[in-house]
């Protein structure tokens, strides 16, 4: 029972921020990345291939901005493994979990661009 609401809640924190968008659509929010480190480079490769269609640069697009959560990494990890809403879950056959590992730093380094430019 303590799970289900745990669950539950977690569930209903994750899709009150994911509709929480950004009125700069299509404006950079902040300066090209430098891909110095592996992680965030390959982090790079794979939000390019699953997650750019829908987040363009972290911004809006047809879902939600990603880059402007106040969500930790376990959280960012539950959210990309399970899906939230329409967005759909990238369960392990899609992404490593190496690669989720990238991922979550390529979407950190994001966050931190972002608040470090704006």
């Amino acid at each position: 029972m303590k799970r289900l609401f745990i669950l539950s809640a977690t569930l209903f924190l994750l899709l009150s921020l994911s509709y929480c968008g950004t009125a700069r659509r299509g404006v950079p929010m902040f300066a090209p990345l430098s891909t110095e480190n592996p992680a965030v480079a390959q982090g790079e490769v794979v939000y390019m291939e699953y997650c750019q269609k829908c987040h363009p640069g972290g911004t809006a697009g047809l879902a939600p901005a990603i880059n402007n959560k106040p969500l930790p990494g376990f959280l960012m990890r539950f959210q990309i493994r399970n899906g939230v809403g329409i967005m759909p879950a990238f369960k392990e056959n899609v992404i490593s979990d190496g690669e989720l590992d990238d991922l979550v730093a390529y979407l950190k380094a994001l966050k931190k661009a972002k608040r470090e430019e704006g």
